[in-house]
């Protein structure tokens, strides 16, 4: 069986499961999923940045309407557990946690722990971190000692479904 750590900052959509529980054709995979919820107000401009790069004034002005810190806890438990349910509904094995302080630290303890063979960065781009290299997949791949595969999410989470 395939180990794969996933890093995600949002609900996985159908379209992200398929994806990730198809990269590695008909090879089982366990996934571990850290979920790191929205960070401080520090990182709004980076985010609304980002918004600004994609077009998406509304989302950029919007961003002081989303819950930041410990507030966004609970919606970020909501998105691991939708996401948990998504991929053991496409047949593979998943457990997962919040990321509560340091992504990377916790992601290479994680790696450690569960033997991964490789990580995924599954997020929506953002372009500013990238350009300087301060994405988590650009960060991870000097921390993690496996290969880290970056990867851009799906539109919006399925909240229809």
């Amino acid at each position: 069986m395939f180990t794969s750590v996933l890093m995600i900052e949002k609900a996985l959509t159908s379209v992200d499961v398929e994806f990730v529980t198809t990269l590695h054709g008909d090879e089982p995979v366990s996934f571990h999923v850290l979920l790191q919820p929205r960070g401080d107000q520090a990182d709004r401009l980076l985010r609304a940045m980002d918004d600004v790069a994609l077009g998406e004034l509304d989302e950029a002005v919007r961003e002081g309407e989303t819950p930041e810190g410990d507030e966004a806890k609970g919606p970020g438990q909501q998105a691991l557990d939708v996401s948990l349910v998504a991929l053991h509904a496409a047949g593979s094995e998943a457990s997962g946690r919040l990321i509560e302080d340091h992504p990377l630290d916790e992601l290479r303890e994680l790696v450690d722990e569960v033997g991964a063979d490789e990580v995924i960065v599954l997020t929506d781009p953002h372009y500013v971190e990238e350009f300087f290299h301060r994405d988590w997949a650009s960060r991870a791949r000097n921390k993690v000692g496996v290969p880290v595969l970056k990867l851009f999410s799906h539109a919006k989470a399925d909240k229809d479904a």
